[in-house]
């Protein structure tokens, strides 16, 4: 099978599901200018639904899936969902993104039905910094996070969200934390994906002063090798013995040089990028009964249209917060 080629060149094998749009909390994210509640179930694809877009994808040459929310293990039987998508002829891998706080309760099922990646929001280590990001207990994280090492998942990240003000003085302590649990974090940039305030000099923190940081302390050995299908840019530490991605969308001008995926959200819009607003609705070739050739088309039309890069530079006005989108 020929791969799916963009119109500059770059292979896109890697499409983003999510499965919800709710979260376990009321957290930052979620209360927004743009946070009009949940929408109703009966717009969210159906696990049939789900499936035949992952058999339209994978007839393309798409390969690599990850399932995302909101928080995907709120979703009723999403096991069994990721591990019907993990045993579809020609997925190759299949990774989840997940706040952990239901780790606890479905790591091991995950884990049996056949999930081998993880990655975990982590904004802060301290009980009350936590809270006052996310709203939520960090207690039950740390032990879905004990529990996924313990269990031997192959793959396992914590994802921070840089936030000035809010996390600044938690990046050590959770450098410290994951280079003891022998686990890659990633530092992330917020994005205008849900509000403009993101942006603001009082809220944003970039990448490159997080490096800075970084290099007060300890040696930054850059890794040649991805860990993930993202663009993190990833370093080794060696007086930690820590791996530290560094995702930076605002200051990176080489961002989406090697994108490689398309989104897909919960009430089965199809994105070719995170930063724009072009969405093509698969609806039509799903209801009232499934249409894969027409299902097709549109993974292609839609393929056809996907911008060199994204918007979030050029005045970007959200118009779905995150949680719709999918992380």
């Amino acid at each position: 099978m020929n791969p799916l080629i963009d119109p500059i060149g770059r292979r896109i094998d890697y499409l983003r599901i999510s499965v919800t749009d709710r979260c376990n909390e009321r957290c930052l994210y979620c209360l927004t200018e743009n946070h009009a509640g949940w929408m109703p179930r009966a717009e969210v694809l159906s696990d049939a639904e789900l499936i035949a877009i992952v058999r339209a994808a994978v007839s393309l040459g798409f390969k690599r899936f990850r399932v995302t929310g909101g928080e995907p293990l709120l979703r009723a039987g999403i096991v069994d969902l990721i591990g019907r998508i993990i045993a579809f002829p020609g997925v190759e891998s299949v990774m989840l993104s997940t706040n952990g706080l239901l780790l606890p309760a479905l790591a091991q099922q995950l884990y049996d039905a056949g999930l081998s990646s993880i990655n975990i929001s982590l904004d802060a280590l301290d009980g009350a910094a936590y809270r006052a990001i996310t709203g939520g207990n960090i207690e039950p994280v740390l032990r879905g996070i004990e529990l996924v090492r313990d269990i031997g998942f192959p793959s396992v990240k914590l994802n921070t969200v840089l936030m000035k003000r809010k996390n600044e003085n938690e990046i050590i302590p959770l450098l410290h934390y994951a280079a003891s649990k022998d686990i890659a974090i990633r530092f992330i940039e917020l994005m205008p994906v849900s509000s403009t305030e993101m942006l603001k000099d009082n809220i944003f923190l970039s990448i490159s002063e997080v490096r800075k940081l970084l290099q007060l302390h300890y040696t930054m050995v850059p890794l040649d090798e991805h860990l993930g299908s993202g663009p993190a840019k990833y370093y080794h530490l060696p007086e930690l013995g820590a791996t530290v991605g560094l995702i930076g969308a605002m200051s990176d001008l080489h961002f989406c040089d090697q994108c490689n995926k398309m989104r897909l959200t919960s009430d089965g819009k199809l994105r070719p990028c995170l930063g724009n607003h072009l969405e093509t609705d698969l609806m039509p070739a799903l209801r009232p009964s499934v249409n894969q050739p027409a299902l097709q088309e549109l993974f292609l039309s839609t393929l056809a249209e996907k911008p060199v890069e994204h918007s979030f530079r050029e005045q970007f006005v959200p118009l779905r917060g995150m949680t719709a989108i999918g992380g």
